[in-house]
């Protein structure tokens, strides 16, 4: 480094002009050689940046192909959801649930229960929908066509009732709205072609009544009157129409059929039948013993057997539900009590784990009805003497449980591990040696954070049920269980109902698969509806 101190001289100034110069010239190569640096580097920026905006491209591209993969899998998994149907033997009807999901109250299951005893007091195959837990669904019920041309109607199946019946047009307080999710029909003799109505002299109206009725001419139809323990009821008149069903022509396959079936037309419906009802259905679909139900009406006219058999899947919904005879699986029988309404047997034991509990106080002298089977009930009941040793033993395996009441009549505790493992099954032994085994998962249901006990005190129900032992879905549940009208016996069997059965067909001798169904009700068929169209709108939105 030099520092020049006072005048510069001559050679010092040819010396700094000099170097000024060769600044300058270094500055002129300096900026050149920056300039072409520049531009290297701008280019290679340039390139950089081109390649990450293809590698950008490239990685949207696999992301688009990834969730067109997943919509194409999602969209395969919702279709096989809405579209799974399988064939049947002898006839088949859609069958559906009635009560949509958990919100429904435990309260309101229990009513209808009630109002079920009350009542009961007082080749077809039908695919299945939905489940009868109390804290999923709680009835099933069916779809089928009514009339020339046929329409629609939903109508709860029901093994504890006889009469069929749907809401007919003249109806002021029948429910033309539902928030099951369906359209609802009222039945309108004058658009069928094949309706008829049914004169009050007709031997079918001589049956129901108990003999001919008071006044009765020739011009004037058959009445009909049902009438429920809380005030509900139905009141009209029976006709005869065709009723459309699927008839097996092979495994898993049917073809259209139908037969002509005379059934209630319910001109005048109250209380909980009425349009004050928001889940309401067009009618019921009586699978009962007397010679008036759908099932005695078919048998009689020789187009089946009168033999049926449902198989409910109490874990994924849905189930199975044939007329016919059913070869497999085999069923162990118990007889059915004679002279008595419904479907009724006599229980001889009830076991609770290892531990056999005492009937002796279980049922008064004389009483003959004996247990009730009804795929129509939610719940199960039991009389007092067995209810109360039977939850106790149950609370008692798990000593510190804190029970409490909800609802004001569900015993009901908090658990965290497998109440399988945690709690005793209970199994009832009925006449011949026949057994039914109820498990923990089948008889504690959710609620909450709670689980609750679906074994009730028929005694709180009803003063005159007090000694009623009645067994509904609760109990029938994953079971085959198969009504033999033709022998009077009834059986049942542990079954994965999400499987087949095999039923022989009578007219040939042959036997086919009856196969397993699970309809979802339109309010579910909605809703996927509506997911689809969100999975649209969010792929349109992601690819584009």
């Amino acid at each position: 480094m030099y520092f020049w101190v006072g005048q510069p001289t001559k050679v010092s100034s040819t010396l700094h002009k000099h170097t000024t110069a060769e600044i300058s010239s270094y500055h002129s190569l300096f900026s050149h050689q920056f300039s072409i640096s520049h531009s290297i580097q701008f280019h290679t920026l340039r390139e950089r940046e081109r390649e990450r905006e293809r590698e950008r491209e490239r990685e949207r591209e696999r992301e688009r192909e990834m969730v067109f993969r997943i919509a194409f899998i999602s969209m395969l998994l919702v279709l096989s959801l809405l579209s799974r149907r399988v064939g049947a033997n002898h006839g088949v009807f859609n069958v559906k649930c009635k009560y949509a999901g958990q919100d429904r109250s435990l309260s309101d299951l229990k009513a209808h229960d009630y109002r079920r005893q009350l009542s009961l007091l007082a080749g077809v195959d039908l695919p299945l929908g939905g489940t009868g837990r109390p804290d999923a669904v709680g009835l099933y019920y069916a779809k089928i066509g009514i009339g020339t041309p046929p329409k629609n109607y939903y109508l709860q199946v029901d093994t504890g009732s006889d009469i069929m019946w749907v809401n007919c047009i003249q109806c002021k307080e029948c429910p033309t709205r539902s928030t099951l999710g369906m359209d609802l029909t009222l039945y309108d003799i004058k658009e069928s072609s094949s309706g008829k109505l049914v004169p009050c002299d007709q031997e079918f109206c001589k049956e129901i009544n108990g003999g001919l009725l008071t006044g009765c001419t020739g011009n004037i139809s058959c009445p009909y009157l049902e009438i429920y323990g809380d005030g509900s009821s139905t009141a009209g008149y029976f006709v005869k129409d065709v009723v459309l069903y699927d008839q097996v022509s092979g495994d898993l396959k049917t073809d259209s059929a139908n037969g002509s079936l005379i059934f209630g037309c319910g001109a005048r419906q109250s209380g909980d039948l009425s349009s004050s009802n928001e889940e309401a259905l067009d009618g019921i679909l009586g699978f009962g013993k007397a010679n008036y139900s759908m099932i005695s009406q078919l048998a009689s006219s020789g187009k089946v057997k009168k033999m049926f058999a449902h198989c409910l899947n109490g874990v994924n919904g849905g189930g199975i539900f044939a007329i016919g005879h059913v070869v497999q699986p085999k069923v162990n029988m118990t007889p059915l009590l004679p002279d008595q309404p419904h479907y009724n047997v006599n229980m001889t034991a009830v076991q609770v784990g290892h531990t056999f509990l005492s009937l002796s106080d279980a049922s008064e002298p004389g009483d003959r009805r004996g247990t009730i089977i009804d795929s129509g009930t939610t719940l199960a009941y039991l009389p007092e003497g067995i209810y109360e040793p039977l939850v106790y033993k149950i609370i008692s395996q798990q000593p510190d449980l804190k029970v409490q009441t909800l609802h004001d009549e569900y015993t009901c505790f908090q658990y965290s591990e497998s109440v399988d493992d945690g709690f005793p099954a209970v199994t009832f032994y009925f006449q011949n040696g026949l057994s039914l085994k109820v498990y923990p998962h089948d008889y504690l249901f959710a609620s909450g954070d709670f689980w609750c006990i679906g074994w009730q005190n028929s005694g709180t129900q009803s003063r005159d049920n007090k000694n009623m032992t009645l067994l509904g879905d609760l109990v029938l549940s994953n079971k085959l269980v198969f009504y033999d009208l033709e022998h009077q016996a009834i059986g049942w069997t542990e079954y994965n109902c999400s499987s087949s059965i095999q039923v022989r067909d009578e007219r040939t001798g042959t036997v086919h698969l009856v196969g397993s169904h699970h309809i979802a009700s339109a309010c579910l068929l909605n809703i996927n509806r509506l997911n689809i169209l969100l999975l649209i709108a969010l792929l349109y939105k992601l690819v584009y």
